[in-house]
């Protein structure tokens, strides 16, 4: 006890934190720990301005399905439609930043609740609620404005992914399983939008891949949810009281398998894809990208911000770059 008390004196931080670890903690008991995505999203948006991470420019990723319609298309050669492409792509970026702006404002009670989303800036009192509500209006605003000047199909899209979205917030996420449902709606709008954007015919085998990929990660989102805030998950996201992991589990299993034969098919079926079935070898890719999403979830307790995960997993995001890669080259020199 005396060497504590010196210890204690010569390194005040270290010596208190090591004293009352020590004496509260029974011996071999392990304390609770948030996943290491949870930990390292926050302390990155944390060196971030609070505007800017309101927006949520990280999340952007999500809407590069906005370049689906004219890369499976084979039109990206065409100046003018990816020029209309980049357009649809940033309008559903604001558009979508709105919503996460709606979202926040929405659960600013629980977010203080949370571990992690108690640092985001309306939570923490950085930004004021109505600053919030004019930034989400005017970033609808923007986003809508860019729409209307690339098609009026476009237009109608932005508006449902607005409506769908907003229904989200505010009623649907309430709704076990159907909240999931939702969020995959969302991706196979974005897919819609981008090919209304461009004015080309999207593949129903690539909007049924989007919604099952969609789903399988949403499913994985709530069960990383679910287990680590355990019995603490309820105040936060009151749904996951309905979830189990059991459930969740056979769920994700279902999706997982659900989207490797829909892109299995997608590769040989579609009208967009080469005759001579080159596309085939990119099912190893997606095959193994979804092997390693769940070893991520199951073994390494990621999967609750997949934006992260994919960013900072070096082994999955070499192959969605690869599959990328062998996708772009059987698309467009595959015959």
């Amino acid at each position: 006890m005396v060497e504590r008390i010196i210890m204690m004196v010569a390194r005040p931080h270290e010596g208190v934190s090591s004293f009352r670890g020590s004496g509260r903690r029974r011996k071999g008991a392990s304390v609770p720990q948030q996943p290491t995505e949870f930990v390292a999203s926050a302390r990155a948006e944390s060196r971030v301005d609070p505007w800017i991470r309101t927006l949520r420019p990280v999340q952007w990723t999500k809407n590069a399905l906005l370049f689906a319609g004219v890369v499976f298309a084979r039109k990206l050669h065409d100046p003018e439609l990816l020029l209309l492409a980049v357009l649809a792509f940033v309008s559903f970026c604001a558009l979508s930043s709105a919503i996460y702006t709606i979202n926040d404002l929405h659960d600013v009670a629980a977010d203080r609740l949370h571990p992690t989303k108690r640092d985001r800036p309306i939570a923490a009192g950085h930004i004021s609620a109505n600053s919030a509500r004019m930034l989400a209006l005017g970033l609808a605003t923007l986003g809508l404005g860019i729409a209307a000047g690339v098609n009026t199909q476009f237009l109608l899209a932005a508006m449902g992914y607005l409506v769908l979205m907003n229904a989200y917030v505010y009623l649907v996420r309430a709704v076990a399983i159907v909240d999931v449902f939702a969020i995959a709606a969302g991706f196979v709008v974005r897919a819609v939008a981008g090919a209304l954007a461009v004015n080309v015919p999207i593949s129903p085998w690539l909007l049924c891949c989007t919604a099952l990929l969609a789903l399988f990660l949403g499913f994985c989102k709530r069960r990383s949810e679910l287990a680590a805030m355990d019995r603490r998950a309820g105040a936060v996201r009151p749904v996951l009281d309905e979830y189990s992991l059991p459930l969740l589990d056979q769920l994700i299993s279902i999706c997982a398998a659900a989207t490797l034969i829909s892109y299995a098919f997608y590769t040989f079926d579609a009208r967009s894809v080469p005759r001579n079935g080159v596309m085939m070898l990119t099912v190893p890719f997606v095959a193994f990208a979804l092997f390693r999403y769940l070893f991520l979830v199951y073994r390494r307790r990621e999967g609750g911000s997949p934006e992260w995960t994919l960013l900072r997993d070096i082994p999955l995001l070499l192959t969605i770059l690869c599959w990328a890669g062998a996708a772009l080259i059987a698309m467009y020199a595959g015959g």
